[in-house]
């Protein structure tokens, strides 16, 4: 019976954690998202105003330098825009980047290939443990946070929020 309370305990507890995280931000939303690639930081604003600041961002597994095409393993550098959330992702939430733009895609086009796409701010795989992260850059080309980090960005990044990374 005690380990039975006990797992039940240990549930609501990790069930609790996004909607903690949800709650600590009423009357807050971001309306711009900075993104530096070397540093490995996140920055969420609101009126010109850091808001939010995650570190050890995960990659794609060829991280350094812009993404020109399909399967090179790299992340996008540029003005972007959030374009969707999505709640039935292959990982604990995502929220969609518009890459390619039309000048990534004149680009690939211009040398013959396809720019790519697909490309999320996104959790850790689901399937893993709520506090699980996956180590090392491991995306194909995404940017990856800790479940708790994408629960809190969720619940502050309305679609159509513009998104700088840079290198």
């Amino acid at each position: 019976m005690r380990a039975f309370l006990a797992f039940f305990a240990a549930l609501g507890a990790l069930c609790a954690v996004p909607l903690q995280a949800q709650q600590a931000r009423a009357g807050e939303r971001a309306d711009f998202i900075l993104i530096d690639k070397s540093e490995r930081t996140l920055l969420v604003y609101q009126d010109d105003r850091v808001i939010r600041r995650y570190t050890g961002l995960q990659y794609g597994d060829a991280p350094v330098g812009h993404k020109r095409f399909q399967g090179d393993e790299r992340t996008p550098e540029g003005r972007y825009t959030i374009t969707y959330g999505n709640r039935q992702s292959s990982y604990y939430l995502s929220l969609h980047i518009d890459y390619p733009n039309a000048q990534d895609r004149a680009y690939a086009r211009s040398r013959g290939r396809s720019p790519g796409g697909l490309i999320f701010i996104h959790g850790q795989p689901n399937g893993l443990p709520y506090d699980a992260r996956v180590p090392g850059d491991w995306t194909d080309g995404c940017i990856a946070l800790s479940n708790a980090e994408i629960a809190e960005l969720w619940s502050l990044v309305p679609d159509g929020t513009p998104i700088e990374i840079r290198p």
